[in-house]
């Protein structure tokens, strides 16, 4: 009998990942917020802005890349490291876009997706009882990964609505047991952008206790205002960073799974160890089209970023118009509201309603936080702008309803 069927033994990560709540208390696996969401869009036949992925093509030259490929037979197994065409691409966007010079044949790992870069990461790199410090809420991954590592999830608070960490609670959260810290900027759920001096202090405290700095980037072409600012660009980070990226959100092409690392070479090496006992490789006539999309001309990289910033506006303006409160977001795909000013204090139950009400999904923040910390987020729902207009202002216009009520 296993642990999951016994109930009463369950195994270290179990119990952890049961503490986050991510397992029942006898070790079931939870099912998520977001499959259940989904899964109500469809049922309802509602309008999904929980999911997290577009309903637009990207860039032509992009997708002509990967059927010329295909077309080519590039449809067996790549490189266990990536195709080198593609970490090439990578090597010149670092530099390109950053001034970040990286060794294409050593400090580039091509991934599935940014969640296996993670996934490998974490794994390869934290040990039982190693603390793990994120900003909260976060990606859902980053909980069950930390707690299938062994790992103990520190977590620093970013609130309503700015979403700024307090410099003395990053200070308290990082120490000496601390192996990684995981930076996501820009970030989901909230659309916030860490500024520079988040940065330099997380670098500054990494520095001190000899911690390992990871980054998920995976909106750095996807700001609004300014420009993303990488915390391996800074003095003292690249030695001690793993960036990392995808093409998915950049490009429209999220089905592909064509993620990246960049990191110095002996990290690579380490990660490299547990990534080929994941997924081995994937996506070989992918990796040269993304290859052909990090190399193209800046100004489509602003045009995906001025299109998404006009997606933004017009949900946030319905949004508004229907009686949330909002956090206007810098960057990414995503919009957080707050229902309370509406009357609705659970936003777990209210996205369970919202089908009806409105015929519209969302995500309630709470699914983002550890369980002990959901209060604070209680009446906060994440909704995806990364949509058609058309269908932006179809919603908007459904949630004007909960306004009228």
């Amino acid at each position: 009998m296993t642990d999951f069927d016994s109930g009463s033994r369950l195994r270290p990560w179990q119990r952890t990942a049961a503490g986050a709540g991510l397992l029942s208390p006898d070790g079931v696996v939870a099912a998520t917020i977001f499959a259940e969401m989904s899964a109500l869009a469809s049922r309802t036949d509602a309008i999904n802005l929980g999911q997290g992925f577009p309903d637009e093509d990207g860039p032509a030259e992009v997708l002509e890349a990967a059927m010329q490929a295909i077309a080519d037979g590039v449809n067996q197994y790549p490189p266990g490291p990536g195709m080198p065409v593609l970490r090439e691409a990578i090597a010149r966007h670092q530099r390109r876009w950053y001034g970040i010079e990286a060794d294409a044949a050593s400090e580039v790992l091509v991934t599935a997706g940014a969640t296996e870069a993670l996934a490998a990461t974490i794994l390869a790199l934290v040990d039982d009882g190693d603390e793990v410090v994120t900003f909260e809420p976060s990606y859902d991954a980053y909980a069950a990964l930390i707690a299938r590592a062994g790992g103990v999830h520190r977590t620093v608070p970013l609130r309503f609505p700015d979403w700024r960490p307090d410099p003395d609670e990053l200070t308290a959260a990082i120490g000496p047991r601390t192996r990684l810290v995981i930076v996501n900027t820009p970030h989901n759920p909230t659309g916030a952008v860490l500024d520079r001096d988040t940065l330099g202090l997380v670098v500054e405290l990494a520095e001190r206790h000899d911690a390992i700095i990871v980054t998920d980037e995976v909106y750095e072409h996807l700001v609004f205002d300014g420009t993303h600012v990488p915390i391996a660009a800074l003095p003292g980070a690249r030695e001690r960073t793993v960036t990392i990226s995808s093409g998915g959100k950049t490009f429209s092409t999220t089905g592909w799974k064509v993620g990246w690392l960049v990191a110095p070479a002996h990290l690579v090496t380490a990660i490299l160890a547990v990534k080929q006992y994941l997924t081995y490789v994937n996506g070989a006539p992918f990796q040269p089209a993304i290859a052909a999309g990090l190399d193209l001309p800046d100004h489509v990289f602003a045009d995906a970023a001025a299109n998404l910033r006009a997606k933004r506006d017009v949900l946030a303006a319905g949004l508004v118009a229907a009686g949330f409160e909002i956090s206007l977001p810098a960057a990414g795909y995503f919009i957080v509201a707050d229902a309370a000013p509406l009357g609705f204090d659970d936003g777990a139950e209210l996205c369970r309603r919202l089908p009806d009400l409105a015929g519209v999904v969302g995500v309630p923040i709470s699914a983002f936080v550890h369980p002990e910390r959901r209060d604070a987020t209680r009446s906060l729902v994440r909704f995806a702008f990364c949509k058609r207009l058309e269908v932006l202002q179809d919603a908007s216009e459904r949630l004007a309803a909960l306004g009228a009520r």
